[in-house]
């Protein structure tokens, strides 16, 4: 028996190959199936079942292609209703894979249909659990409102987890292996270990929803609280694993097109086109075209153009270094924006040979910053999550997350402002979303909060603040 686990690091996303004695299963593929491919060619094992633990929302899953390009079946646990053929697994269901077996068992609350995987070794020993966006390590999934359950509410799926968690989970073998669907950085929990792979005993210590330190109503009352409305994609991605998309090799033929300069300049005249620039955050800084909106691929890119470019069918140019051009789209696809018209010819440094304006980012450093601040009192716009700022930051700023800028772009000064988050990355994303909006007087912190506490800024300058929500 071998058991792979396949990370997606922008995602925080994890899929399974399981092979035994030449035969294989997947658990939750991601939509770019090649692997899942070789590595069955490699193992000299045919594909038999591809799992799906639930509807996805967070990444258009590559069940349906990888199904096609097999000929294996698609199943999914109890409640599912997709539009496609496939097995509907009965709670307590068994499926053989060469001499091992997996059992489905139903484990509602972060949707209802979802499911857990209970694998039993060559002995008939429990092994491991792929836990799918049920458990995750020192978390749990949170109510998945993104399918919008008529007549259920968040409370009840919370209540629902809490019973699968309990009466399912909790009463297997100590020693199992647990597999989450996600680590640490996913949309779908609130506080998860970077850890992607541990046994039920530990997770029994340190998980809250495993290790006894709350009853069912104060379990609902965590899981529930501040609990964020999903990113404009996640209910978009359900639909699409639940009725069906395009193979990625298909958005790659359509999407995968150089862009001459001069059709360039005739698309970004239709405000309904995204210029996407990918590049670096300091390549960014130094040149780019005017209302391009920057998501950097050196960070966590998927997730941040969902939650910035709220509709997926938005038609979108790439702006890239040579060579990255096939990733940016594959990784637009990942979360269904399959509506790339291409990228331009030659990038920046193309355009700027060319004699075609640009703009810049007025950046300054963190020590540069912290002498002015020392002088003068300033306009500062913190764009961290609500709960980074409120764990330490600089007295007076002003906290709005880079989810929430465009929506709240009323209460931002046009006057100067330096502009910072953790590390540099967002704070670029939000400038680029701010000078598309007509904001002119920002300054970027480089290296973000993070430069600013290594500089010698008086302690007194900082606070913190256990208000949680805005």
């Amino acid at each position: 028996m071998q058991i792979d686990q396949i990370y997606t690091a922008c995602l925080s996303q994890a899929s399974y190959f399981i092979e035994s004695n030449g035969e294989a299963a997947v658990i939750d593929p991601i939509r770019e199936i090649d692997y899942y491919l070789n590595k069955a060619d490699r193992t000299k094992s045919k594909i038999k079942y591809i799992f799906q633990t639930h509807f996805h929302a967070d990444f258009v899953s590559g069940h349906l292609s990888l199904s096609r390009a097999t000929n294996s079946p698609i199943v999914y646990g109890p409640k599912a209703d997709p539009n496609y053929d496939c097995i509907i697994a009965k709670d307590g269901d068994f499926f053989e894979i060469g001499n091992i077996k997996l059992q489905f068992i139903h484990t509602p609350g972060h949707t209802l249909e979802s499911s857990s995987l209970l694998l039993f070794d060559e002995e008939g020993n429990q092994h491991s659990i792929f836990t799918g966006d049920t458990l995750f390590l020192g978390d749990v999934g949170i109510p998945d409102v993104a399918q919008r359950y008529k007549g259920l509410s968040k409370e009840k799926l919370a209540t629902l987890l809490y019973e699968s968690i309990n009466n399912k989970i909790k009463p297997l073998d100590d020693e199992i292996i647990i597999y989450p669907g996600h680590g640490a950085g996913s949309a779908c929990g609130k506080n998860m270990m970077k850890e992607t792979v541990d046994t039920l005993k530990n997770q029994k210590k340190v998980n809250y929803a495993l290790n006894g330190s709350c009853n069912k109503d104060e379990f609902v009352e965590k899981l529930i609280k501040n609990l964020p409305d999903p990113p404009a994609y996640f209910p978009e991605n359900v639909k699409l694993n639940k009725n069906g998309y395009d193979d990625i090799d298909k958005i790659l033929i359509r999407s995968n097109i150089a862009i001459s300069i001069d059709e360039f300049k005739n698309y970004i005249l239709d405000p309904s086109i995204i210029i996407l620039d990918t590049r670096s955050v300091n390549n960014f800084i130094k040149s780019h075209i005017k209302n391009s909106i920057f998501i950097g691929l050196d960070g966590r890119f998927a997730p941040w153009v969902g939650e910035i470019i709220k509709d997926i069918k938005t038609k979108i140019i790439l702006i890239c270094d040579r060579g990255r051009e096939k990733e940016a789209i594959t990784r637009l696809s990942r979360i269904g924006f399959d509506n790339c018209l291409g990228y331009l010819d030659g990038g920046m440094k193309k355009w700027i040979k060319k004699g075609n304006e640009i703009s810049k980012v007025n950046s300054i450093r963190p020590s540069e910053f912290t002498d002015i601040l020392k002088l003068n009192k300033v306009n500062i716009l913190d764009v961290r999550n609500i709960s980074e700022h409120a764990k330490k930051h600089i007295e007076g700023s002003i906290n709005i997350p880079l989810s929430k800028i465009e929506n709240r772009k009323n209460e931002i000064s046009n006057k100067e402002t330096f502009l910072h988050c953790a590390g540099g990355y967002r704070s670029v994303i939000a400038i680029s979303i701010l000078q598309k909006l007509g904001y002119k007087n920002f300054k970027n912190i480089e290296q973000g909060f993070n430069g600013i506490l290594e500089s010698d800024l008086n302690e007194n300058c900082y606070s913190s603040s256990q208000q949680l929500v805005l």
